[in-house]
């Protein structure tokens, strides 16, 4: 297909702290019990794409990430890892390894991506248009997860998150506006051309960019040459081609004529009209045969334009990011509840898993919807219900897991009580500490008897 595959892994996201280190990455944090990592690779594995270059920040990522790779994936994938500066950006990343890009277009995804929709499907969508750019959208999800979300625990109810506002055309395949929800207040701002071109446009407020698109390689490379302060694709790359797609000239043809000194904002301002004012009066024949009309809208001519695409995932499908600790908490939980089939494990009878290797003490009792890592042991008189407790963890007597995640090498003392909280590796809990809604960090020592209620707790 002649594709070259970008997966862009981050470093460590201070969204996530406590969380994340500089041992534990943000692409190495465990969903059921494997790095977050993992589910993009074998999602292009199934699609075929195994040649990838994945992108870290940071040279102390750099090599956790390559030695994680080569051990779990040797003879299965062709994986060059590169480490860009942190806090570059993802637009940031693309233009620092741009010499490592050759093929015609490419696939960039996520690296926190977890879901199961075939990038197969996005790239043959992308040159079937022959599109410029072509994103990936999908269900909002139903745990309401968020770009936005909060790192912790404390707000039990689920908050309808602002995701992107996007305009299609009516057979739902042309990328016509695109604004990420928090931008928007009461009226969207819409190209006057655009809007005229395709008569009519339909917004959509329910769909989440998954952060997976095709480019073509030329354009995407020139618009990041041009436009250096550009950071990040979805706020920048994405609507600058969007918005430009019916004067791409300045694309192809290398003209400034637009964004000569800075003046692009003022440039699209005299072609920008309140969408409340529009969509009544809006009104053409077709927005493709517009394309190849002149600027009278009734003779040919010779002007470019160029297209932007979307792939609108079936409902049927899970799509989530691992972008902050809620996500993080929500993920874990679906991946071993109704996205079980992402996990790889087979459930028992009891809708459960539990690693051969693991030992449980007499009347303990491990509920549906939970997982229990190889090596694990598990004192009498204990109770985990739909919770991930990762690999080598030592749990005493009556101990109460509910709705959490515990990563390997944790040591829980006899007494403790767990609920809604993340905590990451070679934590130690004392004998009957209380934690409801927190994160700790790696290492941390929760002494004896103590009580936390939505705390983020890391060793200083």
């Amino acid at each position: 297909m002649d594709f070259q595959v970008v997966v862009l892994a981050g470093g460590t996201s201070k969204k996530l702290a406590p969380l994340v280190s500089k041992d534990v990455p943000k692409s190495l944090l465990p969903v059921a019990n494997r790095p977050v990592l993992s589910y993009v690779l074998e999602l292009l594995e199934q699609s075929n794409l195994k040649d990838l270059i994945v992108v870290v920040e940071g040279e102390d990522t750099d090599g956790l990430v390559e030695n994680w790779i080569s051990e779990a994936y040797v003879d299965r994938l062709h994986v060059q890892v590169a480490s860009v500066p942190e806090e570059v950006g993802t637009a940031g990343a693309l233009r620092a390894i741009a010499h490592h890009l050759t093929a015609s277009d490419i696939l960039v995804v996520s690296g926190d991506l977890v879901c199961d929709i075939s990038p197969g499907a996005v790239a043959a969508a992308h040159r079937r248009h022959d599109a410029v750019v072509t994103a990936m959208l999908c269900s909002v999800p139903v745990s309401g997860t968020q770009d936005s979300a909060s790192s912790g625990g404390k707000d039990k109810t689920k908050k309808p998150g602002k995701f992107n506002i996007v305009g299609l055309d009516l057979t739902q395949q042309f990328l016509l506006y695109i604004a990420a929800g928090i931008d928007v207040e009461k009226d969207l701002r819409v190209q006057k051309n655009i809007l005229r071109a395709v008569g009519k446009m339909e917004i959509r407020a329910d769909l989440m960019d998954a952060h997976l698109y095709a480019f073509k390689r030329s354009v995407l490379q020139q618009v990041l040459n041009q436009k250096q302060s550009f950071r990040s694709l979805k706020q920048d790359v994405v609507p600058y081609l969007v918005k430009s797609q019916l004067r791409s000239e300045i694309l192809f043809n290398g003209g400034a004529q637009v964004e000569e000194n800075g003046n692009e904002k003022d440039a699209f301002s005299n072609n920008k009209v309140m969408l409340s004012q529009l969509l009544a009066n809006a009104s053409t024949p077709s927005f493709h045969e517009l394309y190849a009309l002149g600027p009278n809208g009734f003779a040919p001519s010779e002007r470019k334009t160029h297209k932007c695409c979307v792939y609108i995932a079936s409902k049927n499908t899970y799509c989530a990011r691992l972008n902050s600790i809620q996500a993080f908490s929500d993920i874990n939980r679906d991946v071993i509840g109704d996205a079980s089939h992402l996990s790889r494990c087979s459930f028992s009878v009891h809708n459960n898993v539990i690693h051969p290797s693991a030992v449980l003490g007499l009347k303990t009792t491990v509920g549906p919807q939970c997982m229990l890592g190889e090596g694990s042991q598990m004192g009498d008189k204990c109770s985990v219900k739909r919770s991930v407790i990762g690999r080598h963890c030592r749990i005493g007597s009556n101990v109460k897991v509910v709705n959490s995640v515990i990563m390997n090498h944790v040591t829980i003392g006899d007494g403790c009580s767990i609920q809604g909280s993340v905590i990451s590796s070679n934590v130690q809990l004392q004998e009957r500490a209380v934690l409801k809604d927190c994160q700790i960090g790696a290492g941390f020592v929760v002494t004896a008897g103590s009580e936390y209620k939505g705390e983020s707790l890391a060793r200083k």
